[in-house]
């Protein structure tokens, strides 16, 4: 299972990867394999004013539904409509092209407090 060293995770499984204040964010390979065949995501609308810890969009499986958190506190700029036709990239391309939305960030000090690469790694492997 891959967890790059790049990429901060969340306890509730999200990655997100920044670049300056923009933050791109999607579900680990852990969790993609947890949920399985994904087959619907309802993004997060433009502009909407997410909040650090606070649902912002869903996935659903074969198994059920799941609410994506906001790792970071801010506005969201960008979603990914190849979804809405491909959900599925979920679970093929997790960490590139099944990522979720991004987000401009307005608290520089929430990505500071997201797990690294390590951390949630220990997290998963305890868990499970």
């Amino acid at each position: 299972m891959e967890f790059p060293d790049e990429l901060r995770f969340t306890q509730t499984h999200e990655w997100a990867s920044r670049k300056g204040s923009r933050v791109r964010v999607g579900i680990s390979e852990y969790a993609q394999h947890e949920i399985s065949d994904v087959v619907f995501v309802e993004l997060p609308k433009l502009n909407l004013q997410a909040s650090k810890g606070k649902a912002i969009a869903v996935v659903e499986s074969v198994k059920a539904a799941f609410d994506i958190y906001a790792p970071v506190s801010g506005t969201v700029v960008e979603v990914n409509k190849t979804l809405e036709s491909d959900p599925g990239l979920v679970n093929k391309d997790p960490y590139e092209r099944g990522w979720f939305f991004e987000i401009e960030m307005n608290q520089p000090s929430d990505w500071e407090e997201l797990l690294s690469a390590g951390q949630y790694q220990s997290q998963c492997t305890t868990t499970h």
